[in-house]
């Protein structure tokens, strides 16, 4: 029997009970985008780009221009100066060609060609008015597709993941190794730029799967082997890390499995996000929350799917959703823990002897770190069942609800069904006001 928890037909607190099923994508959708507070792109296997309205699920564009699935994809507003801000978008594919899009005209900006290996990553450096391409070797763009500068060949492996650090640095992750390199402009006036290497971080003992940074002073980082490791900004330093998720001696209130061995989908950590203070980690089929101040973990699911779970976002109000190869996207809340009275204090022949005593010192230090140490768990509060196939990622968008993007070649916008319907109210009796004062004018 599964060990997953499960959730009956009346979820009260889960508002998607509406969905809109978007169509026109012919392979793996993996990717979604957000553009502004209404627009986002989907991009998948298939090569395609779609451009849809968050609200309506009217498909606005549709980018053809890759001919090899989509590896990587980022959205970037630009200004040369002279020109009104534009929202363009840039892809990567495993044709080894990058290409910007206008999603306001709908066309092709810009092609490049010249790449040795596929680019798997994308960073757009907003203040710095650039953009990075990894893979074999970490280039430097501006938005006219213009490369400015580039790093030796690295490895075969290539570049999986990278993230913006301050001081024009970035972190990118190389198999098992961290490297941090350092953007400068030239001396001389021109628009020419350097990349630095500036340090190379091997505390890793498996290849990095998850890159994601908290604030300006703080990035964290997770391997296929199940290590988390939180890194000073600034100076690159380990400040803390985490080895332990599916130790069960580790996590006393959990309910341990018996299994003769790990597999490595079963500890790899495949998406990290994080709040201001908490890192929420996706490993293996479980859900886990560390807090970064009491460097350790304060709530998980060890099952939280069937499956593998591949994307994990914090939503506002201290809920979680998450999504998973089984087909599933689950919303899960954050709660505090009832603590439990401490022991008594026990009387009669072991008080005699000062047994007693010592046990009182014990419960009153256990109850003192019951009151510092609040205890949280996750409750699930909402399973959204839709697709057929593994969920690859989400987009939450407040009011507008979520997007999802699947294996089974669909994107769902879930709706809050109590909104949607007031909405609909709402236009239906504007439209018979209207009717009603067309009446009476003739």
């Amino acid at each position: 029997k599964s060990s997953v928890q499960t959730i009956g037909e009346e979820q009260i607190q889960n508002p998607y009970t509406e969905l809109l099923v978007l169509k026109g994508h012919q392979d793996i959708v993996r990717f979604l985008v957000q553009i502004d507070d209404c627009r986002f792109a989907s991009a998948g296997d298939d090569g395609i780009i779609f451009l849809w309205n968050a609200q309506t699920g009217e498909k606005l564009h549709e980018f053809h221009g890759h001919t090899h699935k989509i590896t990587a994809i980022a959205p970037f507003s630009s200004s040369d100066g002279t020109e009104e801000e534009t929202d363009l978008i840039i892809t990567a594919s495993a044709d080894r060609t990058v290409i910007i899009w206008d999603c306001t005209s709908g066309r092709q900006v810009q092609k490049v060609s010249c790449f040795h290996s596929t680019v798997k990553c994308l960073t757009v450096l907003q203040r710095l008015n650039v953009w990075l391409s990894g893979g074999s070797d970490l280039c430097v763009w501006n938005r006219k597709l213009d490369l400015l500068c580039k790093t030796t060949h690295l490895t075969d492996a290539g570049i999986s993941a990278l993230v913006e650090l301050p001081k024009n640095c970035v972190a990118a992750a190389v198999g098992k190794e961290l490297i941090i390199f350092r953007l400068s402009a030239s001396n001389n006036g021109s628009e020419g730029w350097n990349v630095l290497e500036v340090k190379c971080l091997v505390d890793h003992q498996d290849n990095i799967s998850s890159l994601v940074c908290v604030n300006d002073l703080t990035f964290v980082t997770g391997s296929h082997v199940g290590e988390l490791i939180v890194w000073d900004a600034l100076d690159w330093t380990k400040q803390a890390s985490e080895c332990n998720f599916w130790d069960s001696s580790v996590h006393p209130d959990v309910q341990p499995e018996i299994k003769l061995s790990q597999s490595p989908n079963e500890t790899s950590v495949q998406h990290l996000t994080s709040d201001e203070e908490c890192v929420f980690a996706a490993v293996g089929k479980g859900i886990y929350v560390y807090n970064l101040q009491m460097k350790r973990v304060i709530a998980c699911q060890r099952t939280a799917h069937d499956s593998s779970v591949l994307h994990i976002e914090k939503l506002p109000n201290r809920q979680l959703i998450s999504c998973s190869e089984d087909g599933s996207v689950r919303i899960w809340e954050l709660r505090e823990k009832q603590q439990l009275p401490a022991e008594s204090v026990p009387t009669g022949f072991f008080n005699m002897w000062g047994f007693g005593r010592a046990n009182k010192q014990a419960s009153q230090a256990a109850k003192k770190m019951q009151e510092n140490t609040p205890m949280y768990f996750l409750e699930l509060v909402g399973d959204l069942i839709g697709h057929s196939s593994a969920v690859q990622m989400f987009l939450y968008f407040g009011e507008l609800g979520l997007a999802t993007c699947s294996a089974d070649h669909l994107i769902i916008l879930w709706k809050d069904g109590e909104r949607e319907s007031s909405l609909r109210s709402l236009a239906l009796f504007k439209k018979l006001a209207q009717n009603g004062d067309l009446q009476l004018k003739f």
